[in-house]
């Protein structure tokens, strides 16, 4: 396909609850509540890593949007001819808002939309455009079990510089998935199918769907549990992202973790629950002993950080250290990732390339393989 006018959506405030640990950002309470926690809104941030990709196409892409920062700011910030055919309605920006947009971007002659935000903006452009119109996620949200996402915002960029230059992409239609953020908060994952958009895919670029209501393999989750347990340090602060696998690490302890949130432990205790990016900062900066992570990928994406974990800032991977990070998975999870890497994107993107490489993943009592983590760079 010929790209000549770039359709730009940006939701200000998709994933400003992760680093809250509120789970989503859907709604204005939420959005405050994250707000007056302290937490920036990073889209923008994503949205400029991927047009960065396309500054030598500057004087040959017009970039359709709507006003402010639901693009105008960054694409004439950015230096691309911009044409703003609306304005959103309210301040925070609504669903409505970004489906309108969607809508009158394709009228004003768009050849394809780019949308920055997670899987509830992904609903917004399923409503506006159905599966007739070509479109690309830059993963900015909490959720995205969706595969209309580029993996990471540089790999978008990547995706938008190949149409650009003339290149073959295919197009091909992509579930959108979502759950539901009262369920999700309260420690229930409640997701389906909710429909289809036309994604234009290239390589390892775009995401897969993520993997959800699999069975549970009780017994190797059991084994790896045990294996954590029988390493764990005294005077060690361990931060415990979210998982089935990571929750049955403190249930071997005898601690009432939670499955969707960023937990505390130290000395074998539960010192904190459900936390946010802040309080792990904080908790880190007031430790003085060694702290440590303990992550699980997501099925099927294999996404390591920045999916559903944002409660994992640059700040505390900085802190904490790759050295630090103890990787749990089952063989099952990691073969049906095909040989793809594990993914990492933090929002830092030297973080993430100096991150990437192989590390250990733990895989059963005794039993570890050494695994590919990426940033997505081919």
């Amino acid at each position: 396909m010929e790209l000549k006018k770039l359709g730009l959506i940006i939701n200000p405030w998709a994933g400003i609850g992760g680093p809250a640990g509120l789970k989503g950002s859907d709604g204005e309470d939420t959005v405050r509540e994250a707000l007056e926690a302290g937490v920036e809104p990073r889209a923008q941030q994503r949205a400029d890593v991927a047009l960065q990709a396309l500054h030598e196409f500057r004087d040959r892409v017009e970039i359709l949007c709507f006003a402010g920062n639901m693009g105008e700011d960054l694409a004439r910030s950015s230096g691309f001819t911009v044409t703003v055919v609306g304005e959103a309605e309210s301040d925070p920006s609504t669903p409505a808002d970004s489906e309108r947009a969607a809508r009158e971007i394709r009228t004003a002659g768009a050849d394809l939309i780019v949308f920055v935000g997670g899987d509830g903006t992904a609903r917004n452009m399923v409503n506006a455009l159905g599966a007739e119109f070509p479109v690309l996620g830059i993963p900015a949200g909490v959720k995205m079990h969706s595969a209309c996402f580029a993996i990471s915002p540089k790999a978008a960029g990547e995706v938008l510089r190949r149409l650009l230059a003339g290149e073959l992409v295919d197009l091909r239609e992509h579930e959108v998935r979502d759950i539901d953020e009262k369920s999700f908060r309260e420690g229930r994952v409640s997701t389906r199918y909710y429909g289809e958009l036309l994604v234009p895919e290239e390589g390892h670029f775009v995401q897969a769907v993520k993997n959800a209501g699999r069975e549970v393999e009780e017994l190797a989750v059991a084994d790896i549990a045990a294996e954590v347990v029988e390493d764990i340090e005294p005077e060690t602060l361990y931060v415990v992202g979210p998982g089935s696998t990571t929750l049955a690490v403190l249930d071997e302890l005898g601690c009432e973790g939670t499955l969707l949130g960023v937990d505390l432990l130290l000395d074998g205790e539960l010192i904190a629950r459900d936390i946010g990016a802040r309080d792990i900062e904080a908790a880190l900066a007031n430790h003085d002993g060694p702290a440590k992570i303990i992550l699980t990928a997501i099925g099927g994406q294999g996404h390591l950080i920045g999916r559903g974990n944002q409660q994992f800032s640059p700040a505390v991977l900085h802190a904490v250290g790759r050295e630090n990070l103890i990787v749990v998975a089952t063989k099952t999870k990691i073969t049906e990732l095909g040989g793809r890497p594990l993914l990492v994107d933090s929002g830092d993107p030297d973080l993430d390339r100096d991150w990437s490489g192989f590390i250990p993943v733990i895989t059963g009592y005794r039993d570890a393989i050494l695994y590919p983590l990426s940033n997505g760079d081919l």
